[in-house]
């Protein structure tokens, strides 16, 4: 009868271990370098040095390049130092708003907007034809 308590602790012991193994084999991993793209709202090169200065401070961020003309801004970063959450945030900290899908959007604190430069007001429809007027310019002169 001891033999038997005695071989159930140790069934019961080695289950116990393996399903150990198996949920930290299940863990996913975090990449190092992981590549990400989010669209961020803006107008000018001015936006452009904001969003990236803004990306690239948070802890992590490797890599970040903003396109006025697409909104996407390409990113590498560590996952293991952040995520996205934080990065979004300090992207609305300095007054841009997160464009997702579905044309929704995470809409900076109008303090926040408001603090951005007057020619770089991308939620004002006149200032963005204005811009428009100037890429149009710039691309026939390439």
């Amino acid at each position: 009868m001891k033999k038997s308590i005695k071989m159930k602790k140790i069934f019961i012991t080695l289950i116990v271990i393996l399903v150990g193994f198996t949920i930290q084999a299940q863990e996913i991993k975090k990449d190092k370098n992981a590549k990400v793209s989010i669209k961020v709202d803006g107008i000018c090169g001015m936006c452009k040095k904001r969003i990236e200065t803004a990306a690239l401070k948070t802890k992590g961020v490797k890599f970040a390049l903003w396109s006025p003309t697409t909104h996407q801004l390409n990113l590498i970063m560590d996952e293991r130092k952040t995520d996205l959450k934080a990065i979004q945030d300090n992207i609305l900290d300095v007054g841009h708003d997160i464009l997702l899908e579905d044309d929704k959007k995470i809409i900076a604190k109008d303090e926040a907007y408001n603090s951005v430069h007057p020619c770089c007001k991308y939620r004002d429809e006149e200032i963005i034809k204005t811009h428009e007027g100037e890429l149009k310019k710039v691309k026939k002169q390439e």
